[in-house]
């Protein structure tokens, strides 16, 4: 149905500059000013089907959710002329895909748990032209909960299938979403059921059912239904259709940037021969696309496959292996020419395909299929996804014209940079801004190959590198933010927005802790006493849920649920000096926010538990060894010692300063040092019977327990460093930081999860780039918020280092050379010299002697 609104563009105001047109797949930013103040939204709640009513005594939990689905939405709207801007807003359950005239402007909404719905803003006047205007929306319903979604509870009206919610002022008018929009469920889409560690839906498309051209202008949309309006049905709901509405409550902006990048595409492409995959292969059309192609792939080299270029002239049966040189984020395009009903099944892989491999339940099951249309065929991805090599099986004669992704990260903005006078370390610098980026989208996340989950404890290594290098901390903040969801008893989940938070199952008591101090982190960077006046009761839950857990001597013992610390192997069983050392970490720094905004008797609690901890934690030292203990177990001291015990214990401040010298040599001693792993396995993979040795409570030690430290894995890794930096060997750091380098190997540029195992490309393992600004550089905040900055460089065995380092007041310079220091400074600051003596120093340039 089309609308007509007569337009002055020459006398209706613009709120900011418009955007530029981008690029397909680059970054259209959202309007970066509210252009919206109502709580209350001139749109209705769409969807395709009429509610069902709802029993006058149903509180409406009992009706099922849809399955997987995808839906159009459309309407045209007449402009006598446009605006100088056009602001919108939009959002949608579970996804959209927003199109203007037929370009694509942006994609979301934001990851959140459905009562906080995030919203996007854009501005549509570069895309709106005088005379006929489409907006037509593709709006995902995932139907069960994924890796990055999770349901909503519904209400007989909301929170069943896909709605939509947009609304945009044009001039004096508005262009809302009602019930003279058009509709279409789609029968083009479908997804296989998740399983296991799959968390990233997996896309069945044919091309066979799709309206061509149905986000275009001209489009014939008079043969769709028209919407049905969605109300809040329950009592006391009134049957309400314009937010905000029960069960996503009221709309929140999204609060971060959109994301985008460039179109890549691969550098070497190989294919097999004709009839690699036999007809059986093709006969069962509801096998998973990427069983199919790992079934035609078993026993198969395909490095010795022949080089080719596109166009290629794929034969049926056969299989084209391409490669991106390192892993690419994004969306997959593929244009190709086919007869009708030929598909084309997708895998996409982190690392080559081995014709030996066994199929570790760790390795990503992401892909996609596409069913040919006969002409104009194209496939464009909805899912984002993580690649470096993909593997195409065509089942009959197909032409392969172009495979291209459209990569979406989230954008790395500002002035920062580092340099010194050893290109490896340089190399990691930029890998650690690489790593978080491909797993920074609407959220910090694990992997972009296997997971995208948002990990409550993953992230506060991604948001310490965006503090460092990034000038937009948007996302650091979200970071604490959507992580900010506690269980009924005060503990975090372990991953939020997603099936393990909706399934309200066993949690990782110890991420909550690395949240605390992602709150911390905040309370350094930003200093918003009243962004972190909201987040201490939160904080404070997680610490009192430890409570029960706390044993005469006043340390932690006997925690329940998955004590995870690190894949490295150490032990929290009985009375755990990690679990300990954490929650004193947390209890230290709760102390400090609460005096920050001024409630001193929060901090006297946690500063006595603190004490308490600090005595009973005498019982885990070990004199001979010069550090600390991973456990007790039944009243008697174990053996196993770990770099995280030893660590741990300094950061929180239970290890005496007398000890931190003998601590530290004792967990960076490589005479001693071994890597262990209760999880990895010797072929880079999981290892399943250890996983099921640990859940029978089965841990095997294979070290010498007695003078070995198992050293922790790259994720605790960054406290691990923090405390050798306390410490004062903060120069040490540059030696310890060059075993992440390689994973810089064969093209890869990302750091990988563990030493030798697990996912390339992982961002819990970017700890290096923050150490690189905060201690080898030397840029941390002085006091909160960058009132003031404290520039305390340590070389190590580094002759040239500099750099520069986001603040919220500009950039701090520095580079040292020849043992001279020069800074530019936007705010006052505290050099430290090489000696430990302090020197004062005004904003503006200032120099002087290390």
């Amino acid at each position: 149905m089309s609308t007509t609104i007569p337009t002055d563009a020459a006398t209706t105001p613009a709120p900011a500059p418009a955007p530029a047109p981008a690029e397909p797949g680059a970054a259209i930013t959202a309007s970066p000013y509210s252009a919206f103040s109502d709580i209350a939204w001139r749109a209705h709640w769409i969807g395709a089907t009429p509610p069902t009513a709802p029993s006058a005594v149903s509180l409406g939990t009992d009706q099922p959710h849809e399955p997987f689905h995808r839906t159009f939405f459309r309407t045209t709207v007449e402009l006598a002329s446009v605006p100088a801007a056009v602001p919108a807003r939009l959002t949608a359950d579970s996804r959209y895909v927003l199109f203007v005239n037929g370009a694509e402007i942006g994609r979301g909404p934001a990851r959140s748990q459905p009562r906080r719905q995030r919203f996007d803003e854009y501005d549509l006047a570069p895309f709106l032209t005088p005379g006929e205007n489409s907006v037509a929306i593709l709006v995902t319903y995932y139907g069960q909960p994924t890796a990055f979604w999770q349901p909503a509870v519904p209400n007989g009206g909301l929170g069943l299938d896909a709605v939509l919610a947009f609304e945009a002022r044009i001039g004096d008018d508005w262009l809302v979403t009602d019930d003279s929009w058009r509709v279409q469920r789609s029968t083009a889409w479908t997804s296989p059921e998740l399983d296991g560690l799959d968390g990233v839906p997996v896309e069945l498309f044919d091309g066979r059912d799709l309206p061509l051209g149905w986000q275009n202008r001209g489009f014939d949309d008079s043969g769709w239904a028209t919407a049905s309006l969605r109300p809040a049905a329950h009592i006391g709901g009134f049957g309400r259709t314009q937010p905000p509405t029960d069960p996503y409550g009221a709309l929140l902006p999204r609060g971060t940037a959109s994301v985008g990048g460039e179109t890549v595409s691969p550098i070497d492409a190989r294919v097999s021969p004709a009839g690699l995959a036999s007809a059986e292969v093709f006969a069962n059309p509801a096998e998973h696309p990427v069983a199919r192609v790992r079934s035609a792939l078993d026993g198969h080299d395909t490095g010795a496959d022949a080089v080719v270029a596109f166009p290629v002239s794929a034969p049926a049966g056969s299989v084209l292996t391409l490669d991106f040189g390192r892993v690419v984020v994004g969306t997959v395009h593929l244009e190709l020419d086919a007869a009708a009903g030929t598909t084309v099944d997708l895998l996409y892989r982190e690392h080559p395909h081995r014709s030996d491999e066994s199929q570790s339940f760790s390795i990503p099951r992401t892909g996609a299929r596409y069913t040919a249309r006969g002409t104009e065929d194209a496939f464009d991805a909805v899912e984002v996804n993580g690649m470096r090599y993909a593997h195409l099986l065509v089942s009959g004669d197909a032409v392969l014209r172009g495979f291209e992704v459209r990569e979406r990260l989230y954008p790395q903005v500002g002035e920062a940079f580092f340099r010194s006078d050893d290109p490896e370390i340089d190399a990691l610098y930029t890998a650690g801004i690489r790593t978080v980026q491909a797993n920074a989208q609407d959220a910090f996340t694990d992997c972009p190959t296997r997971e995208q989950r948002a990990w409550v404890g993953d992230g506060v290594v991604h948001q310490l590198v965006h503090l460092t290098t990034n000038q937009d901390w948007r996302m650091a903040r979200n970071y604490v933010a959507l992580g900010n969801s506690p269980r009924p008893d005060g503990i975090l989940p372990m991953s939020v927005v997603g099936e393990i938070e909706s399934s309200g199952g066993y949690t990782i008591p110890d991420w909550s802790m690395h949240w605390v101090h992602g709150v911390h982190n905040l309370y350094r960077y930003l200093g918003d006493a009243d962004e972190i006046r909201a987040l201490l009761p939160t904080v404070e839950r997680i610490l009192r849920w430890y409570l029960p857990y706390v044993d005469e001597r006043g340390t932690i013992a006997d925690v329940p649920e998955w004590n995870l610390v690190d894949w490295s192997s150490v032990f929290v069983t009985g009375r755990s000096s990690i679990l300990t050392a954490l929650w004193a970490r947390g209890l230290r720094e709760f102390a400090e926010l609460s005096r920050f905004v001024g409630n001193q008797g929060a901090a006297a609690w946690a500063d006595d538990l603190h004490a308490r901890a600090a005595a009973g934690f005498e019982d885990f030292w070990d004199e001979a060894r010069g550090t600390y203990r991973d456990h007790i177990v039944d009243g008697v001291p174990q053996a196993p010692a770990s770099q995280a015990a030893g660590a741990t214990a300094i950061v929180s401040g239970l290890a005496p300063h007398a000890r931190w010298e003998s601590i530290v040599a004792a967990i960076t001693d490589p005479d001693t040092l071994v890597v262990r792993s209760w999880i990895g396995g010797a072929d880079g993979s999981y290892d399943q019977q250890k996983i099921e040795d640990q859940i029978r409570g089965v841990q095997r030690i294979d070290w010498d327990a007695d003078r070995e430290v198992v050293i922790a894995e790259p994720f605790y890794s960054y406290l691990v460093h923090d405390a050798v930096a306390a410490a004062g060997h903060a120069g040490d750091l540059v030696t310890l930081m060059r075993r992440w380098s390689p994973f810089l190997a064969d093209g890869y540029d990302t750091f990988g999860e563990c030493w030798g195992w697990g996912t390339p490309v992982h961002g819990w393992s970017s700890t290096p780039t923050k150490d690189l600004v905060q201690y080898v550089l030397g840029v941390t905040p002085g006091s909160p918020g960058f009132a003031t900055v404290r520039i305390a460089p340590s070389l190590g065995p580094l002759g040239l280092v500099e750099g520069s380092a986001p603040t919220p007041h500009g950039s701090v310079l520095v580079r040292v050379e020849d043992g001279v220091v020069s800074v530019e400074s936007p705010v006052d600051g505290v050099l430290v010299h090489a000696d430990g003596t302090e020197e004062t120093f005004a904003a503006g340039r200032f120099s002087s002697a290390l």
